[in-house]
């Protein structure tokens, strides 16, 4: 959605006109996105950074932080030239710092917090249904009906 709004990458983006400008944009997206209908947002890892987005977020919707550890983020994210923040001589202590900054912030905003590890997409998915449904956000899903010979 962000890139739609920008016309080109984020990292473009964030060489041509800084984080700061970016940020702007994405508190912007935020902001529209929770305003409804119901929706699935999946947001960058730097959108907590600004209170208004750990607000809104919050506020409006459910929110799941994804928690995994510095390393296995650093595991997916190494071969990707698309992420401005780790184009750097050690993006491994990049993760790590921002993990030290972020984390706290994630966890004022969530809702629910998952320790994600590896899982499959089919089994996260799961966890989060089953937080929801716990939560009373869902009605539990019914059993499967029973066979008869």
């Amino acid at each position: 959605m962000i890139e739609q709004r920008l016309g080109c990458s984020i990292r473009e983006f964030f060489e041509r006109e800084g984080e700061s400008r970016f940020r702007d944009i994405e508190a912007s997206v935020i902001d529209e996105l929770t305003q409804g209908p119901a929706s699935i947002v999946s947001t960058g890892g730097g959108s907590v950074l600004r209170p208004e987005n750990r607000e809104r977020l919050h506020q409006r919707g459910r929110v799941f932080y994804l928690k995994s550890t510095p390393e296995e983020v650093y595991r997916r994210l190494r071969y990707d030239r698309n992420r401005p923040l780790l184009q750097v001589e050690d993006p491994l202590q990049r993760v790590r710092d921002l993990f030290e900054v972020r984390d706290p912030l994630y966890r004022e905003t969530a809702h629910f917090i998952i320790e994600t590890g590896r899982p499959s997409v089919a089994t996260l998915v799961n966890m989060i249904v089953m937080q929801l449904e716990v939560g009373g956000d869902v009605p539990p899903t019914p059993p499967p009906p029973l066979s008869r010979p």
